[in-house]
């Protein structure tokens, strides 16, 4: 019976997971969404941080990654029974890691498709990173 129990409280769980891709714009900052930065320090430092964003690194410069880093890193910065949105460079890193926290995590995550060069675009303020 306790096993049954478990089974649909994952499930359920996983019902409510969901990505919404959507570029970065005034609108989705208004909704105070938490914005995860997933790029590199260096690429932080080059262009900045849309203000308030959440800098954790998810893929390093060669490409690897550590999903328990990531994962303890975001459980410890952000509500993820909460939607939260991610963002990078371009939008190809998170297209590819929002699908993975939604499935995996049930958790709903905004894509910030075309990532912070949307965001200059659409002249969201961007911070130096520190």
């Amino acid at each position: 019976m306790k096993k049954l129990i478990l089974f649909w409280l994952i499930v359920a769980g996983l019902l409510h997971a969901e990505v919404i891709n959507a570029p970065a714009s005034k609108t989705l900052l208004a909704k105070q969404i938490p914005i995860v930065d997933i790029r590199t320090p260096g690429e932080w430092k080059e262009t900045g941080l849309v203000k308030g964003s959440i800098p954790i690194m998810f893929f390093d410069e060669k490409g690897g990654y550590n999903v328990d880093r990531f994962m303890l890193q975001l459980k410890a910065k952000v509500d993820t029974t909460k939607p939260f949105a991610l963002i990078c460079r371009t939008g190809s890193r998170t297209s590819m890691l929002a699908p993975f926290l939604a499935q995996t995590y049930g958790y709903t995550v905004y894509n910030l498709q075309g990532g912070i060069m949307t965001a200059y675009r659409a002249g969201l303020p961007i911070v130096p990173y520190q």
